[in-house]
């Protein structure tokens, strides 16, 4: 396990209290002035680095942190490393926004739409991180969705699916997990919490699935709460989503 206990720039601290043990690697930096794009490239390049040896060592890395955008360091881990992945990903949102739709700024609301080719210039060319094919990466859930992200979606051959039916791309892949799909009386403490959702037995047993398909090359959970002390829901969720690889 490399745990990232950042949201965005912030660093997170006591989120180890809701893990299944101590992680293997905690990637920290020393982040530069400047805008929020130039500090995430700082924290994602070591990021990006740890992922990368754990899967020339022959691992396959669980990367947690508290927010989704490090799945931007987590792909750019695989490619370094010579895996090209397609993504699946779980979310009560799209992650789809982009600086001229989002009404809100918020960053952790565009990693998807990143990944996928927008504006590489922000960060992707700072990592050296390639876009995804769009028809490789499967989104799942995502039932809280903002015109614009609805608008892209219908356009895109980016998928959304149920997390009961999302299929596995083609070739090696990401599972990518936020937590806030699980609906929120099934996990406490959710920054972002969206009524209507699966249970986190649901979205384990789709995690299952894909694994079992022997492709998964590496898992992001997004633990989006903050960090208060540990909750044993969300402690045995993180845990049976670890032990699905």
């Amino acid at each position: 396990m490399i745990l990232v206990p950042y949201h965005l720039d912030e660093p997170l601290y006591g989120l180890e209290a809701d893990l299944p043990g101590p992680p293997g690697r905690v990637v920290n930096a020393e982040l530069p002035d400047g805008d929020i794009w130039t500090r995430l490239a700082a924290l994602y390049d070591r990021a990006a680095d740890a992922v990368a040896e754990e899967v020339a060592a022959g691992g396959t890395p669980v990367v947690v942190s508290g927010d989704c955008t490090v799945s931007l360091a987590t792909v750019t881990g695989l490619q370094r490393a010579g895996v090209a992945p397609g993504v699946v990903w779980f979310d009560a949102h799209g992650d789809v926004q982009t600086l001229e739709t989002t009404t809100s700024g918020y960053i952790g609301g565009m990693p998807l739409r990143i990944l996928v080719g927008y504006r590489p210039e922000l960060i992707a060319d700072r990592l050296g991180l390639r876009a995804v094919p769009e028809e490789r990466a499967m989104l799942a859930d995502a039932r809280d969705l903002d015109p614009a992200e609805a608008e892209y979606l219908a356009g895109a051959r980016l998928r959304r699916y149920s997390v009961e039916d999302v299929p596995a791309p083609d070739g090696p892949f990401l599972v990518h997990v936020d937590l806030d799909v699980v609906d929120p009386s099934d996990i406490p403490g959710l920054l972002f919490p969206v009524d209507g959702g699966p249970t986190g037995s649901a979205v384990v047993a789709a995690v299952a699935r894909l694994v079992a398909t022997g492709r998964v090359v590496a898992l992001d959970v997004a633990c989006t709460w903050r960090p208060d002390g540990g909750d044993a829901r969300r402690r045995s969720l993180v845990t049976a989503l670890t032990n699905c690889l």
